[in-house]
């Protein structure tokens, strides 16, 4: 079948601790193509990443640091007040600590996705959003940075001379300016498959999204974002990854075409 379109479809793991197992991460890997891994700030431990990372390298899925807040009890989600140097060092020590794991394991890190409310805030505060940009150019100026689409942090990454990648996601309610509607709003996720799918298409074909009131926002979307804590998490990721090659998307890693 020829394909007509093409999209990354990310997860976010690791996100555990220790011996305890949360999610379906090997079982994800199967059907996604990029996967950032928690850092230890939200969750996460150096155990959990070192597996979480030889997991995705065995499976050839690309990898990214997932830095956070250093908030465990909220699992990163609660805003926390902070100066851009402060995020420009836990940005720093995050990536860098998930960094060794990937050298030591023999792979090459491909990209940043912040996680939770630092990834919230940093959509909408561009001054955060350069400091975190900064940060990442600063371990290695070859990383992507994933960020909300069209939001500050992917116009930061491009003007710090990083690539970036336009971030969408299957799970979350868009708001009519193009941010994702809070997750304590009642209609903040979406539990429904063919709903997500839905978006999805919609969203790498014709370049939109529906909001929350109804209309139509455009959107562009180079990665597409299945949550891996979710409890619909696997099967979100299998029957996108299938319906999508199904309806003429390529599911590919297409990053490392530059890298």
């Amino acid at each position: 079948m020829m394909m007509e379109y093409r999209i990354d479809l990310n997860c976010d793991m690791g996100e555990s601790f220790g011996s305890y197992k949360m999610g379906n991460d090997e079982e994800i890997l199967d059907f996604v193509t990029s996967a950032n891994i928690a850092c230890g700030f939200h969750a996460g431990d150096p155990s959990t990443m070192r597996k979480t990372v030889k997991l995705a390298l065995e499976k050839g899925v690309g990898i990214g640091a997932h830095p956070g807040f250093q908030d465990l009890a909220g699992f990163g989600r609660r805003n926390i007040a902070l100066t851009p140097q402060e995020a420009y060092d836990i940005v720093v020590y995050q990536v860098g600590a998930l960094n060794g794991f990937v050298k030591a394991e023999g792979g090459v890190m491909q990209h940043v996705k912040p996680h939770g409310a630092l990834y919230n805030m940093a959509a909408a505060d561009a001054f955060l959003g350069e400091a975190i940009a900064e940060a990442v150019y600063a371990v290695d100026p070859e990383l992507i940075l994933f960020g909300l689409s069209g939001s500050e942090i992917v116009k930061a990454g491009k003007k710090m001379g990083l690539r970036v990648a336009n971030e969408a996601f299957s799970d979350r309610i868009y708001q009519d300016d193009g941010m994702l509607t809070g997750r304590k709003e009642a209609k903040a996720l979406i539990t429904q498959p063919e709903i997500a799918i839905q978006q999805v298409v919609q969203m790498i074909k014709k370049g939109t999204v529906l909001s929350a009131n109804g209309n139509i926002v455009p959107i562009l979307a180079d990665t597409v974002c299945v949550h891996g804590d979710g409890s619909h998490a696997l099967e979100f990721a299998r029957i996108i990854s299938e319906t999508l090659k199904n309806s003429k998307v390529d599911v590919v890693n297409f990053f490392h075409d530059s890298r």
